[in-house]
């Protein structure tokens, strides 16, 4: 989409002050420690772009709050690593560079603004490769802290301490399915048929590259089988939105030309566990 197209879609540019006012009027307060995903694109023309957002997100939750994002890694090993003729794997296991939480960029999937945050300086991440979030403010080293290798959407992860925080989630104009908090609510509920996947990626460890094992629920594919309780052609993740919306828990506003969310994550963990556990059935 063109400039003039955002500019338009967004009545005119969606300016930091702009945004900060906007930001406010949905629900974001000083203090606040809030996980965010943004869709740029549906925000309209932000002048200045990542840095703007960022920006205003710091002059809302200010000098005592804190921003997070979760990052993965763009250029990781790729999950069916294994499947590669024997010549390639090896090529890949000698001299795939090992996952640097200072240098390695964020999913580009995730959109830009992991990418700017993880860079901003006094920002903090970590150590997973994989499932790795980017924090900035006081609470960051707190959220980030020990991230577990295996089941790092579980307890004592970076999505357990948001929770345990009494943290925020905002859907800045990104769509509801891509509330990462419900992995954290996949990984604690108790529901049949839970699925996992291994896989492999080079880290540091003690000075040393070494290619290191990781077990997780399967976040790509889906940790659940939801097609008995699911509509075909619909994301799990924005089904459970919005049934929590439905609920009366978060609110939404427009943000520039945004359609935003903000939700208590407390209460989207303990929703996204009662929902999965209540449709998909108690393992007895």
């Amino acid at each position: 989409m063109d400039e003039m197209a955002l500019l338009k879609r967004s009545g005119g540019p969606v300016t930091r002050g702009r945004l900060r006012r906007e930001l406010v009027d949905l629900g974001l307060r000083a203090g606040d420690i809030v996980m965010f995903h943004t869709e740029m694109s549906a925000i309209g023309y932000v002048a200045g772009g990542p840095p703007t957002v960022i920006g205003a997100l710091r002059d809302v939750v200010g000098e005592r709050g804190t921003l997070m994002v979760t990052c993965g890694w763009n250029d990781a090993p790729p999950y069916d690593l294994t499947d590669w003729p024997q010549a390639w794997q090896d090529a890949v296991r000698a001299e795939h560079p090992a996952y640097d939480p200072l240098l390695s960029e964020a999913d580009h999937s995730y959109g830009r603004l992991p990418e700017a945050l993880r860079r901003w300086p006094g920002a903090v991440r970590s150590r997973h490769p994989d499932a790795g979030f980017a924090a900035l403010g006081p609470a960051a080293a707190a959220l980030v802290a020990d991230h577990p290798w295996d089941d790092p959407h579980g307890p004592g992860s970076p999505l357990g301490h948001l929770v345990a925080m009494g943290g925020r989630v905002l859907l800045l104009g990104a769509p509801l399915d891509s509330l990462t908090l419900l992995h954290h609510a996949e990984a604690l509920a108790d529901a049949p048929g839970k699925r996992f996947v291994e896989y492999e990626q080079p880290i540091i460890e003690e000075g040393k590259r070494v290619w290191r094992r990781f077990r997780d629920i399967d976040s790509s594919d889906g940790a659940f089988d939801y097609s008995s309780v699911v509509p075909e052609g619909q994301w799990p993740f924005e089904v459970i939105a919005r049934d929590m919306l439905a609920a009366g828990i978060g609110v939404e506003g427009a943000v520039g030309a945004a359609r935003s969310h903000l939700f208590e994550a407390g209460d989207v963990a303990s929703f996204g566990v009662a929902w999965i556990e209540e449709k998909l059935g108690v393992e007895q």
